[in-house]
């Protein structure tokens, strides 16, 4: 095999392995925003049944809970991270109840209150 073949044949294959890097990322980005919904759609229901007694767990609900942020207004306070909400949700509060939430629970209850963040 000449050399200028053996150049062509190297160029294709790099070119069919960059292809295919490609299409493994843009897979892979997609499988990861169906498993954020899928999470932040199970947070939703964990805030329904844990939270709504004394938050707003719905977007743009307001005037039913005064003593209690909304969960909107948490995710659009400067500083709220996913980190500062996994933190507080394993910190003891006075005027919360001291649930314990399993990772994979707080995970997607963080999901949830970020994905209601204006902008």
């Amino acid at each position: 095999m000449s050399r200028s073949i053996r150049s062509y044949v190297g160029l294709a294959i790099l070119i069919a392995l960059s292809g295919l890097f490609l299409v493994m990322i843009v897979h892979s980005a997609g499988g990861a925003s169906r498993a954020a919904v899928r999470t932040a759609s199970e947070g939703h229901r964990l805030a329904q049944a844990w939270c709504q007694t004394c938050h707003a767990v719905e977007p743009r609900m307001a005037g039913l809970f005064d003593t209690a942020p909304s969960f909107e207004a948490i995710a659009n306070r400067n500083g709220t991270t996913a980190l500062s909400l996994k933190v507080f949700l394993k910190t003891s509060h006075q005027n919360m109840p001291n649930l314990i939430i399993a990772p994979d629970q707080a995970d997607a209850l963080v999901s949830y209150i970020l994905s209601l963040r204006n902008g």
